[in-house]
C-alpha cells in the first residue's frame, strides 16, 4: 500500500525534498557571505555590498524554501488523504456481507487513521529525502574550507546516527501500541454515542463510562511511553550535535592562535574559520528535523498497517450494471445464509413468480429477513444461488437499484417526513409524495402534527411511534418505481385496523412488481399468490 501512496503523491514529494535541500544551499550562501563580509572589514575601501547581498539572498532563499516546502508537503498530504479516503469508502461499500467492522472502527479508519498519515507524508518523507543530500552538500562546502573540520564532523556523525537508529527502533513498537489504543478508543466512543439512548434507558452510564475511561487511560499510558523515548532521543541528539560544534570551535580557535598541540596540514584564517563555524550546526539541522518528525512516521506506519487490512481485505465483486426494467421471477436454488458465528439458514429452494406476490411465513429466526437481505447484498450467500431473472446474486452481489425495500426498522435521515418518504424517489413531485403517504396510512398521524408532511425529524425519528416509522418506510417503498418490492414484516407494530388498511392497499402497490414479503401474519399471507413456509 505504501508504494501506491507514494505513486499517488510522487511529484510533490520530489519538489518538497528539493526545496529542503535548497534551504541547505541557502545556509551555505549565508555563511559564505558572513565570512567574506567579516574578512573584508579590515580592508579600507573594499566593496562589501556583494557580501551583504549574499547574506540577504541566502536568508531569503532559506525562508522561501522552508515556506514552500511546508506548503508542498501539505498539498501532498491532502492529495494522499483524499486518494485514500476514496479507496476506503469504496472498500467499505464493497465489504462482503457479514464481515463489516463496527461503525466506530470504520469512522476511526476514515477519520483518525487516515489523518495520522499527514505528518508522515507531509513532513517526514520530504525531510528524509533532504537528509540524504543536504549533509553531503554542507560537508562538501566545509571540506573546501577545512578538510580537518570536515573529518571532525564526519566522526561526530557516527554516534549521532547511532542514537537516531536506537531511538527509532525503541519508539516503533511503542508508537504502534499507542496508535492501536487510540483507534480502539475512537471506535469505542463512537459506538457508545450511537447507542446512548439504550445506555440511558438501562442506566448503564457508569459501566460504559468506566469502559471509555479505561480505554482513555490506556492511550495516556502509551502516549507517555512514546514521549519518554522522544525526550531521551532528543537529549542524545542535542548532546552530540552540541559536542561536535564545540569540537569545531575549539579546533578553529587553537588553529587561528597557532596553539594546536599537534601538527595539521592547514592554517585557517578568520573568514575560513568563521565559515566552517557557521556551517557546523547546519550539518545536523536536517537530521534534527528528521528526528523531530520521526514520531509522525511511526504513527503513519502504524496507521498504514491497519488501513492495509481494510484495503487488502476480502471484497465483494462490483455490482452489476444491468438494469432490471420488468418484474422478474426470483429463484432460490439451495440458497443458504450464514452470518459470522451464526447458524446456517437454509438451504431453501422456491420460485417467486414474476409480477406476483409471494409471502414467506415462518417463526422468528427461521431466516425470512436473511432471504430478503440476500437480494440487496446485506446478507452473505453461503451456498446455492439466487437468480433475479437471469442475474445470479453471487455474480452481481445485489440488485438494490431495482428494489423497493421496507424493512423492520426503517432508517430515517434528519429532515422532514416528506424528505424521508422522498428518499425512495428524489425527483418525485410533492403530490406523489403525499399520495404515497396516504397509501401507507399516514394521514391520521399527519393530521395530529401542525406541519404535516413538513414535520422535521432527527435521525432517530424522535416523536414517532414504531407504527408511524413503519408507515414512513412503506410510503418510501410505495413511491420508488422499482420492479421488485421487498416487505419485511410490513404489518408489525400496527394495530388490527391499520393491518387491514395495509392488506387492502397491497394489491394496488403490487401491480407490475414482483413482491416478496416476510410475515408472521396469516391474514397478510392469505392475500399472496404464493406462500412459502420456513421452519
Amino acid at each position: 500500500m505504501k508504494a501506491q501512496l507514494k505513486e499517488a503523491t510522487a511529484p510533490p514529494l520530489a519538489f518538497a525534498g528539493l526545496l529542503w535541500v535548497a534551504d541547505g544551499a541557502g545556509a551555505v550562501a549565508f555563511a559564505l557571505g558572513l565570512a567574506l563580509a567579516v574578512g573584508a572589514l579590515p580592508a579600507a575601501g573594499a566593496a562589501q555590498w556583494p557580501w551583504y547581498a549574499l547574506i540577504v539572498g541566502g536568508a531569503l532563499v532559506r525562508a522561501g524554501a522552508v515556506f514552500a516546502a511546508s506548503r508542498l508537503g501539505a498539498v501532498r498530504a491532502r492529495r494522499l488523504k483524499r486518494f485514500l479516503r476514496e479507496r476506503l469508502m469504496r472498500a467499505a461499500l464493497r465489504t462482503p456481507p457479514g464481515q463489516a467492522a463496527s461503525l466506530g472502527e470504520r469512522v476511526a479508519a476514515v477519520v483518525d487513521e487516515v489523518e495520522a498519515l499527514d505528518g508522515w507524508f507531509a513532513r517526514f518523507e520530504p525531510l528524509g529525502f533532504a537528509s540524504r543530500l543536504t549533509p553531503v552538500l554542507i560537508l562538501g562546502a566545509i571540506a573546501v574550507a577545512s578538510p580537518i573540520v570536515a573529518l571532525i564532523l564526519i566522526g561526530a556523525l557516527v554516534p549521532f546516527a547511532l542514537v537516531m537508529a536506537l531511538a527509532g527502533m525503541a519508539a516503533a513498537e511503542a508508537s504502534r501500541r499507542q496508535f492501536d489504543a487510540l483507534a480502539h478508543l475512537s471506535g469505542l466512543f463512537v459506538d457508545r454515542v450511537r447507542a446512548l439512548p439504550v445506555v440511558l434507558a438501562f442506566q448503564a452510564e457508569q459501566a460504559e463510562a468506566a469502559k471509555v475511561e479505561g480505554a482513555a487511560r490506556g492511550v495516556a499510558r502509551r502516549t507517555l511511553a512514546v514521549l519518554k523515548f522522544a525526550f531521551l532521543s532528543s537529549a542524545g541528539l542535542e548532546f552530540f550535535a552540541a559536542l561536535s560544534v564545540a569540537l569545531v570551535a575549539v579546533y578553529c580557535g587553537f588553529n587561528l592562535l597557532g596553539l594546536l598541540p599537534f601538527p595539521v596540514p592547514e592554517q585557517l584564517d578568520l573568514p575560513r574559520a568563521l565559515f566552517v563555524l557557521a556551517l557546523a550546526p547546519e550539518l545536523y539541522l536536517p537530521l534534527r528535523r528528521l528526528a523531530a518528525a520521526y514520531h509522525d512516521k511511526q504513527l503513519g506506519q502504524a496507521a498504514a498497517e491497519r488501513l492495509a487490512d481494510v484495503l487488502d481485505g476480502p471484497s465483494a465483486p462490483e455490482p452489476s450494471s444491468a438494469a432490471i426494467e420488468a418484474a422478474p421471477a426470483i429463484r432460490f436454488e439451495g440458497a443458504a445464509v450464514r452470518h459470522p458465528e451464526g447458524p446456517l439458514i437454509g438451504p431453501v429452494s422456491f420460485t417467486a413468480p414474476a409480477g406476483a406476490v409471494t409471502a414467506i411465513l415462518g417463526p422468528s429466526g427461521s431466516g425470512k429477513t436473511s432471504l430478503l437481505s440476500l437480494l440487496v447484498g446485506a446478507a452473505p450467500l453461503a451456498d446455492g444461488e439466487v437468480f433475479v431473472g437471469e442475474h445470479p446474486i453471487s455474480k452481481v452481489r445485489s440488485v438494490a437499484r431495482s428494489v423497493a425495500w421496507a424493512g423492520q426498522t426503517p432508517a430515517l435521515a434528519p429532515g422532514s417526513i416528506a424528505y424521508n418518504i422522498g428518499l425512495g424517489r428524489t425527483d418525485a413531485p410533492p403530490g406523489e409524495v403525499a399520495q404515497a403517504a396516504r397509501l401507507a396510512g399516514l394521514e391520521p398521524a399527519l393530521r395530529q402534527r401542525t406541519d404535516g408532511l413538513a414535520t422535521e425529524l432527527d435521525e432517530r425519528g424522535s416523536g414517532l411511534s414504531g407504527g408511524e416509522r413503519r408507515r414512513i418506510g412503506l410510503a418510501r417503498a410505495w413511491l420508488k418505481p422499482a420492479p421488485i418490492l421487498l416487505l419485511d414484516e410490513p404489518t408489525a407494530d400496527l394495530d388490527e385496523a391499520a393491518e387491514h388498511e395495509v392488506i387492502a392497499r397491497l394489491r394496488d402497490v403490487a401491480k407490475g412488481r414482483t413482491v416478496l414479503l416476510a410475515t408472521h401474519s396469516e391474514r397478510l399471507a392469505a392475500q399472496a399468490d404464493h406462500v412459502v413456509r420456513l421452519g
